[in-house]
């Protein structure tokens, strides 16, 4: 553990970051660091460092144990044994609060007075890289991934065909053992999972050839999933009971379906709005005209009215992203540039030139003269 990085180093963020800064700091390093994107040698050691700092700073009481003892409290045994001297109640190093109750009680969770109960499998998460316009109007597919699932061949008995499992001959089908141990009052006797049977009461005599008596084996899984229309970056949605299998005939864990949304050349978007840049012409500028938009949705006619400036916006109502929550379709916002020519034929010259006198200018072709006010009139931004 002492080769270990600090998590908040990690993640990046300060020691007191709030909840909402340490899952926008995982966010982006595990979409950085994930094997499916990153295909450098670390990437997935990377990955697996984050995912770990995040598991313990993402929850309260892990964070508060880290904060304290630092990478000690993630160690199973962490605060377990009689260190030789009383820490006293307070969870400090040597023998706390919790091993109090484990010597008069047995275990201070349920799960450790019942080590064969069912127990839920895992949960698993799956990034689908959607196009910006998927993520838009939703889509249906099939997502493949390998997952642990109740071995086919022994049904998750883990024993081999035409054998059964049979009882514990150690915790006699309890799942559970007598322990002796030091305690601050002497030696007593505790419960903890028997070491042979790993707490399911059954020994394997002959083991499963399939799953080798784990009575799991991974194997690769598909599954429809509909994206609903209007999902943005890092949304996602939970597929019940697509996860891995769970323990001692429990549920299977859930798959969280995480997405990633390719940008746009064209678009941006904030939510349900989307925003494009529109290039118009001096002439199109000065004098109106209409012009075809592209939009999510197609291309739409916009009228320009004479006399634009850059930087106007216009808004195309109903041309923007569902809202994935209430369905309501947003706006496209239309921001207008106004292209000024950098080069001009003689014609063309002489025409501005016309038009400069008009206007009543002085037209030098110089710093500051007629061509670079028109360019500051239309490209004041």
């Amino acid at each position: 553990m002492a080769n270990k990085r600090d998590y908040y180093e990690v993640l990046g963020v300060s020691r007191d970051a709030s909840d909402a800064e340490i899952k926008k700091a995982y966010r982006k390093l595990s979409k950085k660091y994930h094997p499916d994107i990153n295909q450098e040698p670390e990437a997935a050691e990377k990955f697996k460092e984050v995912a770990e700092a995040y598991e313990v700073l993402s929850d309260s009481q892990k964070r508060a144990a880290y904060d304290q003892y630092g990478h000690a409290s993630t160690d199973p045994n962490f605060g377990q044994g009689f260190g030789g001297g009383f820490g006293g109640f307070s969870g400090g190093a040597g023998f706390g609060f919790d091993d109090i109750f484990d010597t008069f009680f047995g275990g201070a969770s349920g799960q450790s007075r019942r080590p064969n109960a069912p127990r839920k499998g895992n949960d698993l998460q799956y990034r689908l890289n959607l196009t910006f316009e998927e993520a838009i109007f939703g889509k249906e597919t099939t997502i493949k991934y390998n997952r642990n699932e109740e071995c086919r061949t022994c049904h998750g008995s883990g024993a081999k065909e035409g054998t059964e499992p049979v009882t514990c001959h150690k915790c006699h089908g309890t799942g559970v053992i007598q322990v002796e141990r030091n305690s601050p009052f002497g030696r007593v006797m505790t419960q903890a999972t028997c070491d042979v049977c790993g707490g399911t009461g059954k020994e394997i005599k002959e083991k499963c050839t399939t799953c080798h008596g784990s009575g799991i084996e991974t194997v690769s899984h598909t599954v429809k999933v509909t994206v609903p229309a209007g999902v943005e970056e890092g949304n996602q949605i939970r597929l019940a009971g697509q996860g891995e299998s769970g323990a001692n005939g429990g549920p299977y864990g859930d798959l969280y379906v995480v997405f990633i949304v390719e940008s746009s050349k064209e678009f941006k978007r904030e939510g349900s709005e989307i925003y494009y840049n529109l290039p118009i012409t001096f002439s199109q500028a000065a004098l109106g005209d209409e012009i075809q938009v592209p939009t999510v949705h197609g291309k739409v006619k916009l009228k320009i009215p004479a006399g634009t400036q850059t930087g106007t916006t216009f808004r195309l109502k109903g041309k923007g992203a569902p809202n994935v929550r209430t369905g309501h379709i947003g706006d496209q916002q239309v921001t207008v540039k106004v292209v000024t020519p950098s080069k001009l034929n003689d014609k063309q010259r002489e025409l501005f030139k016309e038009l400069a006198q008009e206007m009543g200018s002085n037209v030098k072709e110089q710093e500051g003269g007629f061509f670079d006010k028109m360019r500051d009139i239309f490209n004041h931004d």
